[in-house]
């Protein structure tokens, strides 16, 4: 009898979890698999896109699958529509409608899917945007989990506004809309049953008044970005490697909320890698950053606005550091893969 050995299996060849990070592993995947199955080239991957022909016009989609469903905060349905306006926000678009689609699993209560319609319902209302399709789609116990949503939203970019994750530029000021961590630790806790939850919530909402807010600096404003997956790190970096720029954070001018702070050092995190629902990181010309900020504190979804660096015109093209609070300097990575699963 002949005995031989199976075919070695190797982690690249099954899809990970993750491959949904929003990290390194994210990246590996769209560029090896499935960008080249779509013939695009390589270039800057926005959080929305112009359509072909009509640039006044941006388009983003998303799915949304958090567990739990239901978090201090918010839940799944008003996640939905926040995460998609944002998107279209980081464009510098307004929104002008959503489309919404439902995959349930059988055996959901109709309870929790009537309060999940109905919040989602209400965030569109208080976004100022229309659902005007959508799908609905049951699948059998154990094929999904409880209720995934996906959401396509359209905008109309608000002239002079133009930014783009590749247009960063040397001296730029960095600056961030609040604090962070707090939507991944609230639904972290409230999955585990930590207990941080009773400090804190998730800062799930819209932030596209608050990008209007912006629109007077008009081209001024060069990138904006909203650190969802992979947090404030994540953000960082796809901007310094779209930019070509080398970009230094200080430790003591990131917001962190204590709870969160407490949050991540029992749990082994860097607050940095945590996601976000409700902030957003701008690049702007130095001349402008005074201005900046003002705009964004005059709004009340940019009130603990800070300036948390700077892009450096002399260091490593696509390096983000972080000089600490004893003055060190240390290089913030890119997150390889899921440290916090199923955040939005």
């Amino acid at each position: 009898m002949t005995i031989e050995c199976p075919t070695p299996h190797h982690e690249d060849e099954i899809v990970l979890l993750g491959h949904g990070a929003g990290g390194r592993l994210s990246a590996e995947l769209l560029d090896s698999l499935i960008l080249p199955s779509f013939g695009e080239a390589g270039g800057p991957l926005e959080d929305a896109a112009l359509l072909p022909g009509r640039p006044d016009l941006v388009m983003s989609t998303d799915s949304f699958v958090v567990s739990p469903l239901f978090f201090p905060g918010g839940d799944i349905g008003s996640l939905a529509v926040h995460g998609t306006v944002n998107d279209l926000a980081m464009r510098g678009a307004w929104p002008l409608a959503l489309s919404v689609s439902l995959i349930v699993e059988e055996g959901l209560p109709l309870s929790e899917l009537r309060a999940v319609a109905a919040s989602l319902g209400k965030a569109a209302q208080d976004a100022g945007v229309p659902v005007v399709t959508g799908d609905t789609k049951v699948v059998g116990r154990g094929a999904a989990d409880r209720l995934f949503v996906n959401t396509t939203g359209v905008g109309q970019r608000q002239a002079p506004l133009c930014p783009s994750a590749a247009s960063a530029r040397a001296g730029d000021a960095v600056l961030l809309s609040g604090p962070i961590g707090l939507h991944g630790t609230t639904v972290l806790s409230t999955r585990e049953g930590l207990g941080f939850e009773s400090d804190i919530a998730s800062d799930s909402r819209p932030l596209h008044r608050l990008v209007r807010a912006l629109a007077p600096l008009g081209t001024a404003v060069h990138v904006l970005r909203d650190p969802t997956r992979g947090g404030l790190a994540a953000a960082l970096n796809e901007i310094a490697r779209d930019s070509s720029v080398a970009v230094e954070i200080e430790e003591y001018a990131v917001p962190v909320p204590e709870a969160v702070a407490s949050a991540c050092d029992l749990l082994g995190l860097d607050p940095l890698v945590v996601a976000n629902e409700g902030c957003l990181v701008a690049f702007v010309d130095p001349a402008v950053a005074g201005d900046a900020l003002a705009a964004m504190r005059s709004m009340p979804e940019g009130a603990q606005a800070a300036r948390i660096g700077e892009v450096v015109p002399d260091g490593p093209r696509g390096r983000v550091t972080l000089r600490t609070l004893v003055g060190a300097r240390r290089i913030v990575d890119m997150p390889l893969g899921e440290q916090l699963p199923r955040i939005c």
